[in-house]
C-alpha cells in the first residue's frame, strides 16, 4: 500500500489509516511525506520506521525484486 501525503492531508489521518491496513493484514505500506522528505514503512508486527530522503523504496519480501525510485 503506497499513500502519498498531499498538502492538504492531515498526517494523523492518514498514519491512522496506515494503522488500519495493518490491523486488516497488510504486511507492507508506505507514508510517503514529500513536504517533510520522508517516508514512514509500515510492516506487519513490526512498528514503523521512518527514513529520510530515501532515493528507493524495497518491495522486501512483500513484492520480491520491486523496487520504488523517489528521486
Amino acid at each position: 500500500m503506497i499513500e502519498l501525503r498531499s498538502r492538504t492531508d492531515s498526517l494523523t489521518s492518514l498514519r491512522e489509516k496506515m494503522r488500519e491496513y495493518l490491523a486488516s493484514g497488510l504486511r507492507l505500506g508506505w507514508l510517503i511525506n514529500p513536504q517533510q522528505q520522508q517516508v514512514e514503512i509500515y510492516r506487519l508486527n513490526d512498528g514503523v520506521e521512518i527514513i529520510n530522503l530515501p532515493a528507493t523504496l524495497s518491495g522486501e519480501d512483500v513484492l520480491p525484486g520491486f523496487v520504488l525510485h523517489l528521486t
